[in-house]
């Protein structure tokens, strides 16, 4: 997968020095809130791998974001596959996940957007999709200021225990028809 940059941020492979940082981010209730449980080492450890793996692939894997003017790392951003599990596999989504003292600096919607040229503009997908629990307002405006549009009805997501608070979800898209129409695109580099 290409490195993607940004005006202030770099979407790059995972680094073994990421792993710390990582593993600190997943481990914070701040930022899992909308997950059922923060991670334990192992797990986030696991998942960093799991998101290598796929970009050596040249499989759709979340980039681990740095920033440009520090070169920290502030968390993943980009697309995943899921070939089934969702009631609307198989789909691409587009994700992210931020160390909380980088919030509300607009990084997550940059990085997502360009996510999703990559997706329409390289990778000539025809649909992009992403969710949420309906608990989590903030990445809820992050899908809508980058213009996807939010699907009729909310889904159980399959993967959250019957009855948890975080089972119930949003779902938001785009087509490729709509990226191409111009309507929501957004220039990613400015």
């Amino acid at each position: 997968m290409a490195e993607l940059v940004t005006r202030r941020l770099r979407l790059r492979q995972w680094r073994d020095q990421d792993a710390e940082p990582f593993a600190k981010m997943n481990a914070d209730p701040r930022v899992m809130v909308h997950y059922p449980n923060p991670y334990l080492r192992t797990e986030s450890d696991a998942l960093m791998m799991r998101f290598r793996a796929a970009i050596n692939a040249n499989s759709c894997a979340p980039w681990a974001v740095e920033r440009l003017d520090t070169e920290t790392f502030i968390g993943y951003i980009g697309l995943s596959y899921f070939a089934d599990g969702l009631p609307f596999a198989p789909c691409v989504e587009v994700g992210w996940r931020l160390a909380a003292q980088h919030w509300g600096q607009g990084f997550a919607t940059e990085g997502a957007i360009a996510s999703l040229a990559h997706g329409f503009d390289e990778l000539g997908l025809d649909e992009i999709v992403s969710m949420t629990a309906t608990t989590n307002a903030a990445s809820e405006r992050v899908m809508q200021k980058i213009g996807l549009v939010k699907k009729e009805g909310n889904f159980m997501h399959p993967r959250v225990a019957d009855g948890h608070r975080l089972q119930e979800h949003v779902l938001y898209s785009m087509t490729r028809d709509q990226w191409l129409a111009g309507l929501f695109k957004i220039d990613h580099k400015s």
